[in-house]
């Protein structure tokens, strides 16, 4: 994405450190004029591209997640993914069905969690969030349930410790163990 506008390459390392959601406050360090519009219009053209990588899941993530489905665990997403991926990624995983509520292009989720809570009549007091950006620990918490933050995703570990999620998981197996205890 930065390619296109003249901006140098970061690498993963770099990004992990300095990701910030909402995610134009990333965007708007290395690229000041861009506008949200801009962003996603920019985003949808690299993730068209056939030489652009396609995500896979994190090791034993869709197997859990069916197990959760299976025990009769009731679960949602709000992701900032673009819908045009987030919802063939589903289709691919065998995850269709799972999820009571997608929502896909959420720029900031602080502004959509409680509604999402309320629409799904979730008890907050047996509500969590998984996430791996401090954005989604500190949503979390404004939002009063509890918190997951999860290693191997966006943001490091010492950053996520920074927020003082309510757990910290380290692999599938710190997080399942989590989740069914």
């Amino acid at each position: 994405m930065f390619d296109g506008v003249g901006v140098r390459e970061i690498s993963m390392q770099e990004l992990r450190e300095s990701w910030q959601q909402p995610y134009m406050l990333f965007y708007n360090k290395y690229v000041p004029q861009w506008t949200l519009e801009q962003e996603q219009k920019a985003f949808r053209e690299v993730i068209a591209r056939k030489d652009c990588p396609k995500s896979h899941p994190y090791k034993g993530t869709v197997e859990l997640v069916k197990k959760l489905k299976e025990k009769d665990i009731s679960m949602v997403v709000l992701s900032g993914d673009d819908p045009t991926t987030i919802f063939p990624e589903i289709k691919h995983f065998g995850l269709e069905n799972i999820f009571k509520e997608v929502v896909a292009d959420s720029h900031d989720k602080a502004e959509e969690i409680h509604d999402l809570i309320s629409r799904n009549n979730f008890n907050p007091e047996e509500t969590v969030f998984i996430g791996d950006t401090n954005h989604e620990v500190e949503v979390g918490k404004e939002a009063g349930i509890k918190t997951i933050a999860v290693t191997w995703g966006f943001c490091t570990e010492e950053r996520l410790k920074s927020t003082k999620p309510d757990y910290l998981a380290h692999n599938i197996e710190e997080l399942e163990k989590i989740l069914l205890s």
